[in-house]
C-alpha cells in the first residue's frame, strides 16, 4: 500500500502500534487503547504532520477516531475501512469482550492470535502465498484494545468522515448503508473483498482512498 501511494506522489506514514508487527517484543499488560493513541499523535507530532488524512483498519477505527479527536486542527478526514466507526456521543464507546466472538484467550491472555479460522469467517478470499505470509508474520492482537473505550469530545464533530466497506467481511453493508447500524457522516465505498483488501485489492483500495480523501 505505501509504495502503491507513494508512485502517485504521496506521501505515507503507516504505523506499527506497540506490541504488534515488529514491535511485538514491547507488548506489556498495561499496554492498552491509549498506547496505541500515542503511538500515532506521536508520529504526527515528531514528523511535523499537517493537513493530512487518517485511515484506520478494523479495531484501529477507534484509535483513528480519539485521534482525529485530539489533533482535530490537524486531520483533514478520517476514512474508516471495515473498520469500527464512532458514534457522535460524549460517553465512552467501542468496547467489547473478544472472548465472546473468539472464545477463551490463550496463554496468558493477553493477546487474540490470528487463526485459520478467523481469516475464514471475515477474509476467506486471503488464499494460496497471501495467506501463508500473512499467518507468519501475524502477531496476536493485545485484548486491551478491544476492551478499552474511547470518549471523544466536541473537537471530533467537526471531522470529515469516509467510509470503505467491505461485502464479504460478513458485515450487512447493506444495512449499514440504509442506516441501521448508525448514521453515515461522509461519501463510501463499497469493495467486493473480505477484511483485508490491502492484500486482496491493493489497487482498488488505493484509488478509492484517494477518491475518498479528496
Amino acid at each position: 500500500m505505501t509504495a502503491l501511494l507513494e508512485k502517485e506522489g504521496h506521501s505515507v506514514w503507516p504505523v506499527t502500534l506497540t506490541g504488534m508487527g515488529e514491535r511485538v517484543h514491547l507488548a506489556a499488560r498495561d499496554e492498552g487503547m491509549e498506547t496505541a493513541i500515542q503511538d500515532v499523535l506521536n508520529i504526527v507530532k515528531y514528523n511535523d504532520l499537517d493537513d493530512f488524512v487518517l485511515v484506520g483498519h478494523s479495531f484501529a477505527g477507534k484509535v483513528v477516531a480519539a485521534v482525529a479527536d485530539r489533533a482535530h486542527e490537524k486531520v483533514e478526514r478520517v476514512i474508516y475501512v471495515d473498520a469500527f466507526r464512532p458514534e457522535i456521543v460524549r460517553t465512552p464507546q467501542g468496547a467489547f469482550d473478544p472472548t465472546r466472538e473468539f472464545g477463551p484467550l490463550p496463554g496468558d491472555g493477553r493477546g487474540i492470535p490470528l487463526t485459520e479460522e478467523i481469516i475464514d469467517r471475515i477474509g476467506k478470499d486471503v488464499e494460496g502465498p497471501n495467506r501463508k505470509r500473512m499467518m507468519s508474520m501475524a502477531t496476536p492482537w493485545p485484548i486491551r484494545l478491544a476492551t478499552d473505550p474511547i470518549t471523544l469530545s466536541e473537537s471530533y464533530d467537526e471531522a470529515k468522515e469516509a467510509y470503505v466497506f467491505c461485502s464479504l467481511s460478513g458485515d450487512p453493508v447493506d444495512e449499514i448503508i440504509a442506516g441501521k447500524w448508525g448514521k453515515l457522516y461522509g461519501p463510501y465505498i463499497v469493495i467486493e473483498t473480505g477484511h483485508w483488501p490491502m492484500i486482496t485489492r491493493p489497487e482498488e483500495l488505493v484509488k478509492d482512498l484517494l477518491t475518498l480523501a479528496k
